[in-house]
């Protein structure tokens, strides 16, 4: 697997001078050889002016992305989508059955290509899967990725509890995955169940973390005290190399 860059867009974190801070979440993932270098857009945030300033700033072109991958149907996902395919009608979007059938077709009518995924695991590009969905309010899918340093999930919110989402990746995958990076929905948590989600979290493998979104200050806290310069910061701008 070649290197993978990940950076992130949209989030209620302050990132780089230049880019705006709005509640919401979305990221940049660049994968494959250096000369076939393909883009995946992970969820729109929560405006899409915004989106799209942040975008500029950072100099990432809407035309130039191949994929969108939206976790779940809440507005601060969602709400960039309309600019995204204004620019970009040719992107290929990844959605699960749990979106609204509404959506779905509204979709189909403007002409986006549209990949419906159920509760089962998939593979829709090498190296790319998304965990299938999984049960929560509302459901929600997390995007993996097989990487040179090992598998990375992404999530947008986590409704259904980031470690359900890695044990769900770890089931289908030759290892278990070693990243963790999103929102991590415990931003109403008490210490003792967001120490209990550290520790499952280790438990399955994960060893780097990047918490963000939704998190919370007192999870994001948590996370950087239980592992150190392995916990990563968000923010819009951030990047990582995988």
């Amino acid at each position: 697997m070649h290197n993978i860059q990940i950076q992130l867009l949209f989030d209620n974190i302050p990132g780089v001078p230049g880019t705006r801070p709005l509640w919401g979440f979305a990221t940049l993932i660049e994968y494959g050889p250096a000369d076939a270098r393909q883009r995946l857009l992970f969820d729109t945030g929560s405006n899409g002016r915004v989106l799209l300033a942040n975008m500029a700033a950072l100099g990432v072109a809407p035309t130039g992305i191949d994929w969108l991958f939206l976790s779940h149907q809440h507005w601060d996902h969602i709400g960039g989508l309309d600019s995204i395919l204004e620019l970009n009608p040719q992107i290929q979007c990844v959605l699960h059955q749990g979106f609204s059938k509404h959506l779905i077709g509204d979709l189909l009518d403007l002409g986006i290509r549209n990949l419906i995924v159920d509760e089962n695991p998939l593979e829709f590009a090498p190296g790319l899967y998304s965990t299938g969905l999984l049960a929560s309010e509302p459901a929600e899918h997390a995007l993996v990725l097989e990487t040179s340093s090992g598998p990375a999930v992404i999530s947008g919110c986590a409704h259904p509890g980031m470690s359900a989402l890695v044990a769900k990746a770890n089931a289908v995958l030759p290892t278990a995955a070693r990243w963790a990076i999103g929102g991590f929905h415990l931003m109403y948590a008490d210490a003792v169940a967001i120490a209990q989600e550290i520790q499952t979290l280790r438990d399955l493998g994960i060893t780097d973390v990047l918490a963000t979104h939704c998190t919370g200050e007192a999870g994001i806290a948590a996370f950087v005290q239980a592992f150190d310069e392995h916990a990563h910061p968000g923010g819009a701008g951030a990047q990582l190399q995988l």
